[in-house]
């Protein structure tokens, strides 16, 4: 090949490079996630850069001016869409309770067993589990769910899928200082990726759930007298197949967030959706707040396990209304599992 073909050659792999890149971009900038591939590609919006580079790369030994000009304006629209999305309000008033949210995918229940060690050892107050199966639901109750020493803890409300109990979780014993115990419990049962359960220290009173493909459980917990609304958030994953789903249960989460706004919330899970995904921002748009934006780890990945904190999304969320503030966010590396689970530490304040 001459070098005028080697030129024109690399010159064209930039321009699908960049033009590639530069649908990604323009959906982003258009607030829109598209279609396949688009939303697939928008969870890794950072990552862009990668191909970006190579394409100014090809540009500056083509010697193609427009491409290096093209390259460098949509490194500098990755750089723009990179900063953290949505509000950091600081909460008025005065503390009035803290609490500690643990959310895990534990994939099919293979991670069960690492996160029963992760609860034990970080001691949240409430444990929103994604893909947790008959098997994982019983060794989570028979590892946690069991409260003092003589294990008269009952078990909690069982939710038709997506539609929240009609019972709530019974109250076992008050816990002992220094055990991790959860007597409390709404669960969705299902196989596979469909069961859901929240745990939680507080008492639990039933709260309808989000109808959903995979289960959403709700309820509203009682924290030293002040109530607090728990929605565990899990849609269906942005697959080609699958991305009418995808939308209308993300739909259903903003509905939500809209409605509860005003009153002390906590919606947890993995959202299958990252800041970069027009349908997950909407659910910001209400006035929610992420707990990872509020302590600076908004672009910390919790997915693929396999490659983070290298390369990966943050699809998993700890959102609140307004009144909370966060203090602290851990992402922990579990065994079998194809998430890492978050940590969120919060404060809710109320009037003083």
């Amino acid at each position: 090949m001459s070098r005028h073909g080697g030129t024109r050659a690399g010159a064209w792999f930039a321009a699908l490079l960049l033009l590639g890149v530069s649908v990604v971009l323009g959906c982003r900038i258009a607030d829109t996630d598209a279609v396949t591939p688009v939303p697939q590609l928008l969870a890794f919006l950072p990552w862009l850069a990668a191909p970006t580079g190579v394409a100014l790369l090809l540009a500056a030994l083509s010697r193609w001016r427009t491409g290096l000009v093209w390259g460098v304006v949509a490194l500098g629209v990755i750089a723009w869409y990179i900063e953290p999305y949505g509000k950091t309000m600081e909460a008025g008033g005065v503390p009035v309770a803290e609490v500690r949210v643990l959310t895990s995918n534990v994939e099919f229940g293979q991670g069960t067993d690492a996160l029963i060690e992760a609860v034990t050892e970080q001691r949240p107050d409430f444990v929103f589990v994604q893909e947790c199966d008959s098997t994982c639901e019983k060794e989570l109750d028979q590892a946690l769910g069991k409260s003092g020493k003589d294990g008269k803890g009952e078990k909690g409300g069982k939710d038709e899928k997506g539609s929240g109990s009609e019972e709530a979780g019974k109250s076992g014993e008050s816990r002992e200082s220094g055990e991790s115990v959860y007597p409390y419990r709404q669960a969705v049962e299902g196989t596979g990726s469909e069961g859901s359960v929240i745990l939680s220290r507080h008492p639990l009173k039933p709260a309808k759930g989000i109808p959903a493909t995979m289960g959403m459980p709700g309820a509203v917990a009682d924290v030293d007298g002040h109530e607090i609304r728990l929605q565990l958030a899990h849609p269906m994953p942005p697959l080609p197949s699958h991305l009418g789903a995808w939308r209308k249960e993300l739909s259903a989460l903003r509905d939500y967030a809209a409605a509860n706004i005003d009153r002390p919330t906590v919606v947890a899970g993995d959202f299958n959706a990252s800041q970069d995904h027009a349908a997950f921002r909407r659910i910001l748009d209400t006035g929610f707040m992420d707990g990872a934006r509020l302590t600076g780890d908004a672009r910390t990945p919790s997915w693929p396990s396999l490659t983070t904190p290298a390369l990966g999304a943050q699809i998993d969320h700890v959102l609140v209304s307004r009144g909370f503030t966060a203090n602290r966010t851990r992402f922990l590396d579990l065994g079998n599992t194809d998430h890492r689970a978050l940590v969120v530490d919060l404060t809710l304040n109320g009037n003083a």
